[in-house]
């Protein structure tokens, strides 16, 4: 499979985790849900890729509704902070607050990579993705980092990027997605379950 790791790891696709678990103006979570793909395949590029969709519990466990979730695999020449600047367009249009850190919201949408890009550089990923779980749930970073810094540690996120890009390898962990998911507990995953 070298050709589909190169594929993958050029830089040439964004991987794009979505998720909701409130109505927006484009309806319930599921419906916001199929709005976004479409929005952001419509932005960034016909050539998407989607999953399909999952209902996975809220985290952390008791912050609301549960969440429905997808992944997309879109081809763009954009740089990182451009396509996310797509992203917190639509997010915006979706009527996204960001009140409460992991509370319940109309639409989420995270660049979970950007092919092999590392950003802003090494040791910002490294503390980001270091950080301990309490101090996680207080801060938030105020620059874009790639890969998505906990990425590796949800599997809301890792089931539906594995329908998408199964043999995208991390540039820093050196493991694929599908590694990933079978990484995390049984029971987690077995919770991300297909509408």
């Amino acid at each position: 499979m070298p050709q589909a790791h190169t594929v993958y790891n050029s830089g040439k696709f964004a991987l794009i985790a979505l998720g909701s678990n409130a109505s927006s103006p484009w309806g319930d979570p599921t419906g916001t849900v199929l709005k976004a793909i479409f929005e952001v395949a419509g932005r960034l590029g016909a050539d998407a890729v989607q999953s399909p969709l999952y209902r996975t519990p809220a985290f952390p466990v008791g912050a609301g509704p549960d969440f429905v979730n997808a992944a997309i695999r879109i081809p763009t020449g954009l740089d990182a902070q451009d396509v996310l600047a797509i992203l917190h367009q639509i997010e915006a249009e979706a009527a996204r607050t960001r009140t409460l850190r992991w509370g319940q919201r109309t639409l989420d949408l995270d660049l979970i990579a950007l092919g092999n890009q590392v950003c802003p550089d090494l040791p910002t990923f490294t503390h980001w993705h270091g950080l301990a779980p309490d101090l996680q749930a207080k801060t938030a970073p105020d620059q874009l980092i790639l890969p998505h810094p906990r990425a590796q540690d949800r599997s809301f996120v890792l089931v539906p990027l594995a329908d998408v890009a199964p043999d995208w390898v991390h540039p820093v962990l050196g493991r694929s997605v599908v590694q990933m998911r079978d990484a995390r507990p049984a029971d987690e995953v077995r919770s991300v379950v297909r509408l």
